[in-house]
Formats: C-alpha cells, sequence, structure tokens
C-alpha cells in the first residue's frame, strides 16, 4: 500500500494493535522530502500538534524529529521550530513542478452578493468567525501607536506598506515558500486579489472549482472571463481524470483553487491532489491561482502544504487577515513573482491607488509585537472546542441518512442531505424559527450535484449551535 504524505497522515491509518510510531515518521519525512512534498525552509508542526493529531505520545514524535535533525534532513530554530533543512540547493530542488504564468488586460465593473439577516436570528451558515473572539483592544493600541508616527499621513505605496509586506513574505518563508516582500502586493480582502488576477489574466477562460466561493464567479464573468466548474465532492475528493477532461475540453488560462476548507464545502486537498494539479498544469499549460484564506484558522492547519510552496515561484497565491483579525479591517495580499507583480501593482494603482496606510501601518505593528501568534493560539483553542462541540450535537440531533464532513479546520463544514429533502422549503420553516441557513444556489455552475448547505461552528458559541442544530433536526425528521 503506497504511503500516505507526511501532512496527511491520520489516526485511521493506524490500528489498535499497531500504532504509529516513530519510524513511521522518520520514513514519512524522508519520502516527503525526497519526493519534494516537503520542499527545504518548510515548517513542521510542533509536537504538540503531532500528539494532538496523529493520537501518538510527545515521546515518539520528539524522538522521530530529533533523529531526523540528526540525519541533517531537519533543523530546529530556536523559538521558531522545526523546518526543513536547507542544505545545499542543488540537492533540494524545491519546485519539483512548475506551472504556467499569468500577465495582463483590462477591467470591467462586478456586482457582489450580500445579505444581511434580520436583528436576533440564528445564523447557522455564517462563513465568519464569532466577533467576541477578535483582538479589537490589541489592534486599536496599535492603530492609535501608528497615528503619532511621522510621514505616515503623507503617503501611500501603490504595492503596499513596505515593512507589512516584508513581515508577510518572512511569515510565508516560514511555511515554506518562495516569497520576498517584493512579490507581495496588499489588497483590499481576498476580493480585490481576484479582481486583480482578472483584470491581469492573459485569455478570457478561467477554471473553478464547483461548488465555489460564491462570489468569484459573477466577479470573473463581469469581467468578461467564461467561467468553466470542476465538480468537487467533499466526501469523495478531487476526480483528477474528469478535472482533465475538462481542461482539455474547456482551455481555460488559470485555474482558481480554495486549497484550505474550500468555501463552501470546507474540503481541504491533499498533498498527492496538489502534486497532481501542479502536473496538469504543467501538461495542459493552466496557471494556478491559489487562495489560501482557510489556513491558520484551526490548530496545526498553518503547517498544511501550499501549491505556492510546492509548485513555485509561477502559482499566484491569496490570502487575507479579514476573517481572522476583523472583518471590518479588510487587508489581504497577493503573491506572484518578478513578471507578474508589475502588472498586479498597475492594475491596483488604476483601481484605488493605494489601500490605508494606516491600516496597514497597524496591522504590521500588530505582527511586530507579537500579538497576531498569540490571538491565534487562543483561537485555535476556542474554535478546536467549537468544531468538536458541532461534531457532537450533529451526531446527537441529525436523523439517519444525513451526513457531513469532518474538514478539521476552517470556520464552516458541509451538511448533505438526502435529495427527499426539498431544501426551499427546510429553509422557510427554519426561518420560521428565527434560524437562517444559506442555500448555496450563488456557489454552483449549473444544477447542484450537492444536497446541502454549510454549517457554521466558528460563528455561534456552542450553545446557539446546539439550539440551531437541534431545531434543524427537528425539522428534517418531517421527511426522514
Amino acid at each position: 500500500m503506497q504511503r500516505p504524505p507526511f501532512f496527511d497522515v491520520r489516526i485511521g491509518g493506524a490500528t489498535a494493535e499497531r500504532r504509529l510510531g516513530r519510524d513511521d515518521l522518520v520514513a514519512a519525512v524522508l519520502a516527503d522530502v525526497a519526493g519534494g512534498r516537503l520542499p527545504p525552509g518548510a515548517r513542521l508542526p510542533p509536537v504538540r500538534a503531532l500528539h494532538l493529531r496523529l493520537g501518538i505520545s510527545k515521546n515518539t514524535a520528539q524522538a522521530a524529529y530529533e533523529e531526523l535533525v540528526a540525519r541533517g534532513v531537519l533543523e530546529t530554530r530556536p523559538r521558531e521550530g522545526v523546518f526543513v533543512a536547507r542544505g545545499d540547493a542543488e540537492a533540494h530542488d524545491p519546485v519539483p513542478l512548475r506551472c504556467a504564468a499569468a500577465a495582463p488586460v483590462e477591467v470591467r465593473p462586478t456586482r457582489l452578493v450580500m445579505r444581511k439577516p434580520a436583528p436576533g436570528v440564528l445564523e447557522l451558515s455564517k462563513v465568519f468567525i464569532d466577533p467576541t473572539l477578535l483582538p479589537r483592544e490589541r489592534l486599536a493600541d496599535c492603530l492609535r501607536s501608528v497615528l503619532h508616527q511621522p510621514g505616515l499621513h503623507e503617503f501611500y505605496d501603490f504595492q503596499g506598506y513596505p515593512p507589512l509586506r516584508e513581515i508577510i513574505a518572512k511569515r510565508l518563508q516560514g511555511r515554506g515558500m518562495d516569497v520576498r516582500a517584493d512579490d507581495v502586493v496588499t489588497t483590499v480582502g481576498s476580493q480585490q486579489a481576484l479582481d486583480l488576477v482578472g483584470r491581469c489574466l492573459q485569455g478570457r477562460r478561467i477554471a473553478v472549482e464547483n461548488p465555489t466561493y460564491m462570489n468569484a464567479r459573477p466577479l470573473f464573468e463581469s469581467q468578461g472571463h467564461s467561467v468553466v466548474g470542476l465538480s468537487l465532492d467533499p466526501f469523495e475528493g478531487v476526480p483528477l481524470a474528469h478535472w482533465e477532461d475538462v481542461l482539455v475540453r474547456e482551455r481555460p488560462s488559470l485555474m482558481y483553487l480554495v486549497t484550505s476548507f474550500q468555501n463552501p464545502s470546507g474540503y481541504s486537498y491533499g498533498t498527492d491532489e496538489l502534486l497532481a494539479l501542479l502536473e496538469l498544469s504543467a501538461r495542459h499549460g493552466v496557471a494556478l491561482f491559489e487562495d489560501d484564506w482557510g489556513s491558520d484558522m484551526l490548530s496545526g492547519t498553518e503547517y498544511r502544504p501550499t501549491l505556492r510552496a510546492l509548485g513555485g515561484r509561477e502559482v499566484l497565491y491569496a490570502n487575507s487577515f479579514t476573517k481572522k483579525l476583523l472583518p471590518s479591517l479588510r487587508i489581504g495580499f497577493l503573491v506572484g513573482n518578478e513578471r507578474t507583480v508589475p502588472a498586479l501593482v498597475e492594475a491596483k494603482r488604476l483601481s484605488i491607488l493605494g489601500h490605508s496606510m494606516l491600516q496597514e501601518a497597524a496591522l504590521a505593528e500588530f505582527l511586530d509585537r507579537g500579538y497576531y501568534d498569540a490571538h491565534l493560539a487562543r483561537l485555535h483553542e476556542e474554535l478546536d472546542r467549537r468544531y468538536h462541540a458541532c461534531l457532537e450535537a450533529l451526531h446527537e440531533h441529525m436523523p439517519a441518512g444525513v451526513r457531513w464532513t469532518t474538514p478539521g479546520g476552517g470556520p464552516t463544514l458541509w451538511l448533505e442531505l438526502p435529495r427527499v429533502v426539498p431544501l426551499r422549503e427546510l429553509e422557510a420553516r427554519m426561518a420560521a424559527r428565527g434560524i437562517q441557513v444559506e442555500l448555496p444556489g450563488l456557489h454552483f455552475l449549473g444544477r447542484p450535484h450537492l444536497h446541502g448547505f454549510a454549517i457554521g461552528y466558528a460563528y455561534n458559541p456552542p450553545e446557539r449551535l446546539q439550539e440551531g442544530l437541534l431545531a434543524l433536526g427537528q425539522e428534517l425528521r418531517a421527511w426522514l
């Protein structure tokens, strides 16, 4: 049986008779380093994360790391963690495969979708994090601090506040990505990152997951692009042969992929799937645009490999601080390379000139003071609690025939219902009880092949989520 990549090892791969041991972890890391799945500079999960995720003892995980350090495969950095050793650049090529590149064009206006519920409504499908968990006071401290910095009121930088870009680049380097400050373009959330790429894309056709982030398709279509769907079932994984057929038939210029905790399905790509997508990109000349919005939303998930880390500098990469810090902050970033960044910056300049330097400087100070990492540690602990409480409530209240994904991260999971349940009628019944479920029609291209909706466990406290899922289970029993 083929060994799973290190980052995809699960406790389910062991048995009651044989637990994962030191030699299993050592062999998995060695195989992934040799195969390019763990590139030089990639940060590995701490011992505590391996203990929690794999169900092994901390001593076993520590022993495996010590063995790999002794062999020169890994290196430890004080106060930073454990990393794949960089060694000889020729002996460790971090770019086993490369994808196609992107370059510039024009702009058209767009329409976005936004619904605001009535006060007091329990929003069961909300993709945001509970506002009470967000660090408003510390952000306010940083904003007050930068207001007194000389010169900050007098200019803006088209590409983004340089110290913030430096910090972002360093953080991404810690995840094994070849990123420099000059590769980073700050954006107004992830949405502007999509907008800039759409403006600067050579070619008029974009392939997206189906379902996909609901504001991606109308944005791309408003720019004159044709959007084609790559069918994704979070219970089955990526149907690579089908996707390749679509690429051959439709010949898109770009694949836009949400690789961590995909919105709305909650699906995360395995390492083997990421590598297969890099092969498809190289074989068919399709550029890759990775939206990594959901990474670091649950313990250990910031250590997941990315397409950018595995595929190199040709992969466009986007992320955002919006969901994890403060929705109204609206700061994201886009990562390109020396050929794509000039076009992206010019598109941004034409669109908004520049983002607020005050906000970007405040975020840079927030990161530099260590507030962000401290916030993530607290956030992970609470989201872990809410995630497991959600799974327990689903097991308790859902009738037979209902199934759900277990993404292990992100703010949502996917609830799949039997086809006998009329979704519109269910939506109306829940609304009558003061509970909103968001049907994902806008996420799909064509007739939906899934029959359900997202459950947001990060937004509602466990007792409120329990209340909503109890009501949902009661309504579903009218048909099941």
